[in-house]
């Protein structure tokens, strides 16, 4: 019993940080995604400078040892040339560049400084996978902002709507597993990798992000008055597919921090752990949600 109450009181804290980091965070970043722009832009770069040396740090946590000075530069480029390029078309040519530069200047590096003995394979590996999964991921935090489909919205609303309606409905399906699974769950998801998901947890944040992504657009988006049409059923259909797409986000991570021994990736947000730990789905659902936007967006149901 006393193992329970300790636990309880445990659960209560964090949950009790986590509501205290969302209601200092969710304003400021309401007004950061609103103002877009090169603030957006340099805020989520140094996320991404966080996110890469957490990626780093669980990688030294399995002995091997990466390159920061090469993978850091590399996703603050990916993410500060998203708001130069403005859309993928012009920004994609420069990133594969960045990449090509990436990963073959961790390859010559370990050439010439760790050499066969300082697992190069393992060092270059993890260098250009972080440069992947952090700096190509948040980079679509600034392209959504700046959405071809918002070109015709009044100041800032209808690129915020973009961007804050992935965030929001990743989140709330984050939160309705978490919920949903504390209440109901039983069924162990992936045991081996996250052994605290249950397959109620999963179904309850599929509807989360369903029925909150029909809330969200049919509350929000006629309020802007500008050219975006989405409909709430289209919307609900894009939640689920986000949904979806975050957990396996959300399950990634796990498994990297599993094979790392590590509880969280890092301990920059109170309750939340890392950056990796809160922004884990996000990194999965920022590129789905700009590529379906278009498929989604004027369909008439």
């Amino acid at each position: 019993m006393a193992g329970s109450k300790a636990g309880t009181g445990k659960a209560g804290s964090d949950l009790g940080r986590r509501v205290a980091v969302a209601a200092v965070g969710i304003p400021l970043g309401v007004v950061l995604v609103w103002a877009g722009g090169w603030p957006l832009a340099v805020v989520v770069a140094v996320l991404a400078t966080l996110g890469i040396s957490e990626v780093f740090g669980m990688a030294e946590a399995r002995g091997w040892r990466p390159f920061p000075w090469i993978g850091i530069p590399a996703v603050v480029l990916l993410v500060l040339w998203a708001q130069v390029a403005g859309s993928f078309p012009a920004w994609s040519g420069v990133a594969w560049a960045i990449l090509l530069v990436g990963g073959l200047g961790a390859l010559a590096a370990a050439v010439f400084r760790r050499g066969p003995e300082g697992d190069p394979l393992p060092a270059v590996g993890a260098t250009l996978f972080g440069i992947v999964y952090v700096g190509g991921t948040l980079a679509f935090a600034v392209l959504l902002r700046s959405h071809p489909a918002a070109a015709s919205s009044a100041p800032g609303w209808e690129g915020t709507f973009l961007l804050i309606f992935a965030l929001t409905v990743t989140w709330l399906g984050d939160s309705s597993a978490y919920f949903g699974g504390r209440a109901f769950g039983k069924r162990k998801l992936l045991p081996s990798v996250s052994p605290a998901k249950t397959v109620e947890g999963g179904v309850s944040g599929l509807l989360g992000s369903m029925v909150g992504a029909a809330a969200f657009t049919a509350l929000l988006l006629p309020a802007l008055g500008g050219g975006l049409s989405l409909s709430v059923t289209a919307a609900a259909l894009l939640g689920l597919l986000i949904s979806a797409v975050a957990q396996v986000g959300d399950l990634a991570e796990s498994l990297l921090k599993r094979e790392a021994g590590v509880k969280d990736s890092g301990r920059i947000l109170p309750g939340h752990g890392g950056v990796l730990d809160r922004f884990d789905a996000v990194l999965f659902t920022l590129p789905l949600t700009y590529a379906l936007l278009p498929l989604f967006l004027g369909w008439g149901f």
